[in-house]
């Protein structure tokens, strides 16, 4: 059984949206970023950077995983599932991964950080942010021409970068044009994993939530 540790966030539904595609049993904690949870004691022996989301594994002597591209591979690997085994398209997965964690996630998280909370906006910030996010969404668009998904099959490529690129009007960023690009959002929000994922925890959660088969339970 896995602990996921985890709030509702683009990293956070990454973690949840994989679970729920493959299937593991899982308890959600959900940790309250605006109180400051993943800071406590408890949390920083699990994850010394203080950042959800953090996984627990039960079924492999409680081994514990941070950072959610890593977490994707673990969970990959340990079930074998949405990564592939032959060596060149491993490794194209691997590259798109990266390209989300590199770029997408921190491009549209700043982007969001001085468009939204900043009572004091800062213009060349915000354009800064927000180009770089749209340029490397329509790299994405690029890449996605001809394709139903960001590599030769469904991968956990596609989960990293779904829950960001999803969030684009929160980070002002307008993707008209990108047709490719809102063909996969689309596709991707159909997939039933993903629209179950994506909302765990809800926002507002408190406690602990249960996964029993497809039933979320809140204690």
């Amino acid at each position: 059984m896995i602990e996921l540790y985890t709030s509702p966030t683009p990293n956070g539904y990454k973690v949840s949206i994989m679970l729920e595609e493959i299937g593991l049993d899982y308890v959600v904690h959900p940790i309250d970023l605006g109180k400051q949870e993943q800071k406590d004691p408890e949390f920083l022996a699990m994850n010394p950077n203080g950042r959800i989301p953090v996984i627990v594994d039960h079924d492999n002597e409680d081994f514990v995983v941070f950072e959610s591209g890593a977490i994707l591979l673990y969970l990959a690997e340990k079930t074998g599932q949405l990564l592939p085994k032959k060596e060149k398209a491993r490794s194209q997965v691997i590259q798109w991964l990266m390209f989300q964690m590199g770029g997408i996630g921190p491009m549209m998280g700043q982007a969001n950080v001085f468009y939204r909370y900043f009572d004091e906006k800062i213009p060349a910030a915000i354009h800064r942010y927000q180009h770089e996010g749209l340029r490397l969404l329509t790299v994405l668009d690029g890449r996605l021409e001809g394709r139903n998904y960001i590599c030769d099959d469904y991968s956990i490529a596609d989960i990293a970068a779904w829950p960001w690129a999803v969030t684009h009007n929160w980070s002002g960023i307008d993707v008209a044009g990108l047709e490719n690009l809102q063909a996969w959002l689309e596709r991707m929000a159909q997939r039933p994993a993903v629209a179950r994922g994506g909302n765990i925890p809800e926002r507002g959660s408190k406690g602990e939530t249960t996964r029993a088969g497809q039933t979320i339970v809140v204690k």
